[in-house]
């Protein structure tokens, strides 16, 4: 995947537009969260992009735990670390937006972290609708139509080894866990990653989903059909 087009570098910062941002959340995520419109008011930039860049910079290691701390806009100015084990991600105004805790080997194959970064991507772009509003359902809670609210928290991923040329990613419905408390509800997404058939790896992703309201089928698929619709409409573009 060819991600240099997301993100602008220039002597060691790392800054985007919403342009760029919004482009990779629709055309390579596949995600059409309100959050990534370019005149979105609390705009953000994708954590699936944040984690395409640091994996294309600093390459994948048999350990990674990713926690984001601070919502990117385009209005901030990132500073590459220099390469340890504890990477954080802050910007020039002295805020915390991602840390990145890694261990055991590393690989910069090129072909290995694109394979990675295109499989996890997919999955995580599909989150909505596909898996978080059944997955609430079964809570009978579902996203407030008016206010919708999902926030990225963190995510890991555990290799068993890194002699691989390829890597997909199976969801894992049996380990993925929904824990609500009021009007929130903490989401567990887990998934296992295979090579030629075989489970090298697992992860989860973890999510906050904010301001739950009783689940109604009508309001739900009213939902749907406007997220389908927006989609739609940008193809169409």
């Amino acid at each position: 995947m060819p991600i240099s087009q997301y993100y602008s570098e220039e002597n060691n910062k790392l800054t985007f537009t919403r342009q760029q941002a919004s482009d990779f959340a629709k055309k390579i995520a596949d995600d059409f969260n309100p959050l990534h419109d370019i005149a979105a008011k609390r705009f953000c930039v994708p954590g699936d992009l944040l984690f395409s860049v640091i994996l294309t910079k600093y390459g994948i290691s048999e350990h990674m735990d990713f926690t984001f701390t601070g919502m990117v806009t385009d209005e901030v100015i990132l500073d590459f670390p220099a390469e340890t084990k504890q990477l954080l991600l802050a910007g020039e105004n002295g805020k915390e937006y991602l840390n990145i805790s890694r261990d055991g080997r590393n690989s910069k194959n090129e072909q290995v972290v694109n394979a990675l970064i295109n499989n996890y991507v997919a999955f995580s772009g599909h989150t909505f609708p596909h898996i978080l509003i059944p997955l609430l359902k079964k809570t009978g809670s579902m996203i407030n139509p008016k206010r919708p609210m999902v926030m990225y928290q963190s995510m890991l991923i555990d290799l068993y080894h890194l002699d691989i040329t390829e890597i997909e990613l199976e969801f894992d419905d049996q380990k993925t866990t929904v824990e609500t408390e009021g009007k929130r509800a903490n989401v567990c997404l887990a998934f296992n990653l295979k090579s030629a058939n075989e489970i090298i790896g697992r992860g989860e992703k973890r999510m906050l989903v904010s301001g739950l309201v009783p689940f109604d089928q009508e309001a739900i698929d009213a939902i749907i059909s406007d997220y389908s619709q927006w989609k739609r409409d940008y193809k169409k573009d």
